[in-house]
This record gives structure tokens, sequence and C-alpha cells, in this order.
């Protein structure tokens, strides 16, 4: 299998999405922004969605180094309910 390259790219609605460069699927991420998280950002949206793609790829490799994938129960890695992120 030949390694794949991605692109954060802005759609035609604002939002921000992580695709496949040779690929026209449906994005694998898309983040969007309300209104006023855009004006608190103030037209750094596209660093911040970055950003938090990058934070996403990083977690899932300290996932993957950590967890033994064949024993693993699926339902310890839900969200949980009230949980807040600062």
């Amino acid at each position: 299998m030949s390694p794949s390259f991605f692109e954060i790219v802005q759609l035609n609605n604002g939002d921000y999405a992580l695709k496949r460069v040779d690929d026209d699927s449906a994005p694998l991420v898309r983040i969007s922004f309300s209104q006023e998280a855009r004006e608190m950002m103030e037209n750094r949206d596209m660093t911040v969605a970055r950003a938090m793609i990058d934070a996403g790829i990083q977690a899932v490799g300290q996932i993957n180094d950590t967890v033994e994938w064949e024993d693993a129960d699926l339902e310890d890695f839900e969200p949980q309910a009230h949980h807040t992120l600062h």
C-alpha cells in the first residue's frame, strides 16, 4: 500500500477539513467554528483548526503506542458524558 498524503482545506461553507490529497471522497475530519468563535480568533481560525488536527493525530499516535487493539475493550474509549476540556 502506498503512503497517503493529507491536506487541510477550507470547504465552501467555511469549515475546515482533513482529506487525502489523491482522494475526492468525504474528508477524514471536519471542523466547524461558530461565528462567535471565528470573531474571538480574529481571523486565526485556520491556525486553530490546524492545531486541533495536529493534536488529534498526536493523540491517535499515543493511543496506538499504548493499546493492544486486538485485546482492547472499545467501551473503555467512549467519551465521558460531562467531560470538559480547557
